[in-house]
């Protein structure tokens, strides 16, 4: 059998040394740059619910006729509610209309008409409703009931929590480099008064 070949490792060359030397710098240096500008954003398009409850803007939401700015919402949040009430009665009303009708103290007709009703009733709190509650910035929140499905009120609430976060970026993207023009400018000297 014949011995394996065995090759052997070749050292790696050098790099071609660069011909210039490489820039020191100083680490102030990245603490002065001032912050490249955001690219400049398209304009958002306005969204509007279909029914008009709900209307948001570049800069502003108005639900149920009520605005507010952007600035000074935190969040939102949209939960959709099942009324209980509307449970409780169906359910009791359901259970007592049988328990009267097994026990012979009503007839078939009005049994079945007020099961129907309390049917009628469960089906009613089963629908439900959606609290929207905005959460504002030092203050206290506000609770808004909207009508209809969830989905497309989760939609919308999504969106406003992206709009109000990326104005508060915005803001705090102006302060910063407000603050860093702050800083680079040269305090006035102060004079003492005797």
């Amino acid at each position: 059998m014949p011995a394996p070949a065995t090759t052997a490792a070749r050292p790696l060359e050098p790099a071609a040394a660069s011909p210039t030397p490489p820039v020191e710098t100083k680490p102030a240096d990245f603490a002065r740059e001032a912050p490249a500008a955001p690219a400049p954003t398209p304009p958002l398009p306005l969204l509007r619910s279909p029914d008009g409850r709900f209307v948001l803007t570049v800069d502003a939401l108005t639900v149920r006729g009520q605005t507010f700015a952007l600035r000074e919402l935190e969040r939102a949040e949209l939960t959709p509610v099942q009324w209980i009430l509307w449970y409780l009665l169906g359910g009791l009303g359901l259970a007592t209309v049988l328990i009267m009708f097994l026990n012979n103290w009503l007839r078939t007709g009005p049994a079945m008409l007020a099961l129907a009703l309390t049917a009628l009733l469960l089906a009613y709190g089963r629908r439900g409703t959606n609290r929207l509650r905005l959460y504002r910035l030092g203050r206290e929140a506000v609770h808004f009931a909207l009508p209809g499905e969830p989905e497309p009120w989760l939609r919308l609430s999504r969106e406003l929590n992206r709009r109000i976060q990326r104005v508060h970026d915005a803001d705090a993207a102006e302060a910063a480099a407000l603050l860093l023009a702050a800083q680079d400018e040269p305090a006035a000297p102060t004079e003492f008064l005797p």
